[in-house]
């Protein structure tokens, strides 16, 4: 299984080939997430998916530590026009893997793309013919068999936090998982912004934070 080029694919990102349309763009990001009708904006849509939710968490991160005061903290500018840029994320931030971790970056990429598959059950609105219709989609993909059976049996396990959070490992690994939830999830209806709120505190993520993921989120994205 290529957990980072299914990462890519999944996000409908740049390294997955062309811009794909933005996040409701590639069949898998249309299959989960098309019916938000929500878009990366160019500057996000031409990165790899591992450096974009490493770069929106970065940028989350960075803007909440420099708000609360604390040292070394540099706040991440709007550029004109209002589209925020996302930073390149320096090695050794915890954010993303060290050049050459193939394991680490294929690990992470898997995780993340659990948050977002579980993210997309949230609303549990997704009645028998749109399951069906997603699982097709999947099926008829140029994805490896590996990669397929992998999202089928994420998709078809009951929604489970706790089991979600247990794979987290650090606090920047917390944040990228909530900003790839966000990202699917936005914008949130009743029923998702339950999940993201029970999904931050398990998480442990401080409110500030959470605040700046959406921001950075929103930044990145377009109608």
């Amino acid at each position: 299984m290529d957990a980072k080029k299914l990462l890519d694919q999944f996000l409908g990102s740049g390294a997955a080939g062309g811009f794909a349309g933005g996040l409701a763009g590639g069949a898998l990001a249309s299959a989960f997430m098309g019916k938000k009708g929500r878009k990366l904006t160019r500057s996000a849509a031409k990165i790899g998916g591992l450096a974009l939710v490493g770069g929106l968490a970065y940028k989350a991160w960075q803007n909440h530590q420099q708000s609360a005061g604390k040292p070394g903290a540099v706040a991440v500018p709007a550029s004109p026009g209002g589209a925020e840029p996302l930073p390149a994320v320096p090695q050794g931030t915890g954010f993303l893997p060290a050049a050459g971790d193939t394991r680490g970056a294929e690990q992470l990429s898997q995780l993340i793309v659990r948050a977002m598959i579980s993210a997309a059950k949230a609303d549990g609105q997704i009645d028998t013919r749109e399951s069906q219709m997603i699982l097709q989609q999947v099926n008829d993909s140029q994805l490896d068999e590996d990669d397929k059976a992998f999202l089928f049996a994420e998709y078809s396990r009951p929604l489970d936090i706790q089991g979600l959070v247990a794979a987290v490992d650090s606090p920047e690994h917390a944040a990228e998982v909530y900003a790839a939830s966000v990202l699917v999830a936005h914008p949130a209806s009743p029923a998702e912004k339950i999940y993201l709120d029970t999904l931050a505190r398990a998480l442990q993520l401080e409110p500030g934070l959470v605040h700046e993921l959406h921001s950075a989120v929103e930044s990145s994205t377009t109608t």
